[in-house]
Formats: C-alpha cells, sequence, structure tokens
C-alpha cells in the first residue's frame, strides 16, 4: 500500500501541461500565459490631467497666492476623450476634465478647487509648480517594457493591464477540457424516476462542480453502464479530445462488477493500486490513447469522491493548467475526540466554529460511512489526521482543509455570533451554525 504524498507524486509527475494556445482576452481569465507580454505602448499614452482644474504654464502664475488672486481668460474646455490639438496661449489657460489630454505647452493644472471654477474667466488662488496634478505619458508603463510575465495567471488586474495597452490576444496553456463518467447500473440521472435499487447520481454534479471551481472546463458529463464494451467505446471516444478524464465508481478490490477496472487493466499506463488513506483506499491512475491523456479512476461513494479530488485531482488540473497547487490549512483546535485507522492518513470531516480563544475549533459532522452526503453537506473542511494517529483527542489541533472559501466561512461565524449576541440581549438560546 502506497503513501497519499508517493501516489499524488506519481501522478504529478506524470501529467504535462495542456497544449499552448492564443486567445482574445475575453478567454483567457483564470488562464496562465505562456510567454512574457510586452507594451507596444506608453502608459498613459499621452499627459494628461489628474483634476479636474485649469491647464496652465506653472511660471506665468508663479506669482499668485491666496492673499493675491488673479483672472486669467479661458480658452475653452478640453474633456476627457477629446481628440482635437489644443495649445497653451501666454496669459490664459484651459478648463480640463479629470483625463483629457494636456494642451501643448501647458505643464500643470490649478485644481478646481483652488478657483472660483468660472468657465470664461477664472480667478486662481494657487500656483502650482510645473508637472503638479499632471499625468506624464510612461508615468506607468514605458514601450517595450514587461508587463506581465510568462507563468502569471491572468486574473482581473491583469486583464485590466493588457486591456489598457491594447494587447487583443495572449499566449496561455490552454483551457483544460474535462470529461466526467460516472459508472454503474445502478445509476439513475437527475430528473428521471429511480426504480427499485436504483439512486440518482449525485458524484457527476459535484464533480463538475469541483472541477468549474478548480478552473477546469467541463465538456461533457455522463453515466457509464456495468458493460465493458459500451465503457470501451465511450472512452476510445472521449479521449479523442479530452484533456483529462475523471471515472467515479467500479474500481473497488476484487468486485465481481467492477467493469471500469476490467477494461482499463493492462491499458496505457494505467495502474490500479491501493492508498493508504480514508475514504478513498482504492485509486486508479494512468495515461491512455495516443495523446496520452490523464484517467482518473475513483472510487464510488460520494465522500470517497470528494476527498480523492482534493488530494490527488486538484492538483492534477494545476499542473495540466501550468499552475502549482500548494494545498493551505488551517489550524482548528478537536472539540470532541475520535478514533483514525492505523497505517491510512484520515480526512475526516468537520464543522468549524469558534472557541473562547478566538481560534478555530472543529468538531465531527456526520457519520463516518464514506457514503453519508448528509454530513458531508454540513461540513466545512477535512481534517487531516497523520497515517501513525489511531486516537484524535479532544484539544488536540489539527490541520484543516477547507471545502469552500475560508471567507465564507468567516461571513458565517460572523453572523451566527451576531445571532447569538442578539439572542443573549433578548433572552433567547443561542443558535446552532447549520443545525438540522
Amino acid at each position: 500500500m502506497r503513501t497519499v504524498e508517493e501516489h499524488l507524486e506519481s501522478v504529478l509527475a506524470a501529467i504535462e501541461p495542456v497544449a499552448e494556445e492564443v486567445l482574445p482576452l475575453d478567454q483567457v481569465h483564470g488562464l496562465v500565459l505562456t510567454r512574457d507580454v510586452v507594451s507596444d505602448v506608453d502608459l498613459p499614452r499621452f499627459a494628461n490631467s489628474a483634476m479636474d482644474g485649469y491647464a496652465v504654464r506653472a511660471t506665468e502664475i508663479a506669482d499668485i497666492t491666496p492673499e493675491h488672486p488673479r483672472s486669467v481668460p479661458v480658452l475653452g474646455d478640453i474633456a476627457a476623450g477629446d481628440g482635437a490639438r489644443h495649445t497653451h496661449r501666454e496669459g490664459s489657460v484651459w478648463r480640463i476634465m479629470t483625463g483629457a489630454p494636456i494642451p501643448e505647452g501647458a505643464d500643470a493644472v490649478v485644481r478646481v478647487e483652488d478657483t472660483d471654477g468660472r468657465p470664461r474667466e477664472v480667478l486662481i488662488s494657487h500656483a502650482p509648480e510645473a508637472g503638479e496634478n499632471v499625468r506624464p505619458a510612461g508615468d506607468d508603463v514605458r514601450a517595450g517594457d514587461v508587463i506581465l510575465r510568462r507563468g502569471t495567471r491572468v486574473g482581473a488586474t491583469q486583464l485590466a493591464i493588457l486591456a489598457s495597452a491594447g494587447v487583443a490576444e495572449v499566449a496561455v496553456t490552454g483551457p483544460v477540457r474535462v470529461v466526467v463518467l460516472s459508472t454503474g447500473d445502478e445509476l439513475v440521472p437527475l430528473g428521471e424516476p429511480v426504480g427499485p435499487g436504483q439512486i440518482h447520481d449525485s458524484n457527476g454534479p459535484m464533480l463538475v462542480a469541483l472541477i468549474r471551481a478548480a478552473g477546469g472546463t467541463v465538456v461533457h458529463t455522463g453515466h457509464l453502464p456495468d458493460d465493458e464494451k459500451v465503457i470501451k467505446k465511450t472512452l476510445d471516444h472521449h479521449l479523442r479530445d479530452a484533456d483529462l478524464v475523471i471515472t467515479s465508481g467500479g474500481v473497488s478490490k476484487g468486485g465481481s462488477y467492477d467493469a471500469v477496472k476490467a477494461v482499463l487493466t493492462g491499458t496505457g499506463s494505467m495502474e490500479f493500486a491501493e492508498v493508504g488513506m480514508q475514504p478513498g483506499k482504492p485509486q486508479g491512475f494512468g495515461l491512455l490513447g495516443k495523446r496520452r491523456v490523464p484517467l482518473f479512476t475513483l472510487p464510488g461513494n460520494p465522500v470517497s469522491v470528494l476527498v480523492s479530488f482534493e488530494v490527488f485531482v486538484r492538483p492534477a488540473l494545476a499542473r495540466l493548467a501550468g499552475r502549482r497547487h500548494t494545498p493551505v490549512t488551517v489550524p482548528a483546535v478537536v472539540q470532541q475526540g475520535w478514533s483514525s485507522p492505523e497505517g491510512r492518513q484520515q480526512y475526516h470531516r468537520v464543522r468549524l466554529t469558534r472557541d473562547a480563544a478566538g481560534t478555530y475549533a472543529a468538531a465531527p459532522v456526520g457519520g463516518a460511512g464514506s457514503h453519508l452526503v448528509g454530513g458531508l453537506a454540513m461540513a466545512d473542511g477535512l481534517a487531516v489526521v497523520p497515517a501513525e494517529i489511531t486516537q484524535v483527542a479532544t484539544g488536540a489541533e489539527v490541520p484543516v482543509l477547507p471545502l469552500r472559501p475560508v471567507e465564507e466561512i468567516e461571513a458565517d461565524l460572523a453572523a451566527s455570533t451576531d445571532r447569538d449576541t442578539t439572542a443573549a440581549s433578548s433572552g433567547q438560546p443561542p443558535s446552532v451554525r447549520g443545525s438540522w
């Protein structure tokens, strides 16, 4: 039986990022640049006003003070986006708006607050220094500057600089196209009635949501029956175009109906292994087809699927997308202890609260079975228990891998505290966050 670390290392060692693509800006959010991006223009592109006010030549009004203001004629208005050529005339000013181009010959802007604001002849009470309230051309970026480095993940702020520099398209590690297939004759798609011995497929919708949240693109989600010919035909079809295939179910050790395992055993570099973890012990991974597409075969129980995704698939998705993934955990004090299997790293579902010291406190939620989704829906994270620990003691500190953004957990805790404070002031019992 291999360790979690050994299995993850073997998975990541086999995976290479997907092919580079050159895409327009409206398609690259969340993707990783494969080349440096160089600006062809200065930013700002032209000297412009940082304030609403009046464009002046500083030396001409240097003698103005609040005690000795002066009225100066206004040549006209310059608005943001004005493309006409404007030139300073000695002894006069231009009324100018924020972002508007500075007229030729002017070198400063008097704030409108330092004038009486009149449009034809303005009374100025402050003499600015040359360059005051002016944004010079190239003050932010010079033509020829590298504005984004290779390996940068494109977010909202990166899109802003690319658009400002007029960059219409960039080279990125392409979107990771993922196929999700749930296996088993017992599964019925949502919206269809279930018969005796059947259940609705929950793994498919959960995996689709997890993949999208991790930045992947789900191109197909479907169902595989326990029919080896159908399974092989379906997988062969999707291996032509997918960058990653994920199946759930049909891979347990020694199962008589594990059709997925039967089809894939000996195919490509496919390997089925027992990993020292709970849940998620049976794992399968390999590269298949001419394109050497990574394929994960996950266990069938929903909790095992979730844990397997967080531990193995999420890092693999990041690798395919050209990113590095480092799991971030938060420390929490155990409110109520539990047991853990010897020799297997455990991922225990917990709900987070705050203890008296203001630190995170973790309480088990739901039963121990990997098929129980009710408690899974209530969990804030997975407490990670090392393989050598068999008893998690009350009061011990454990690392918790969040299952949702920490800011959402914090918001819920703050709301719960507010409700408890209100209840206490009214003599009502405190609320229980996330109670049934």
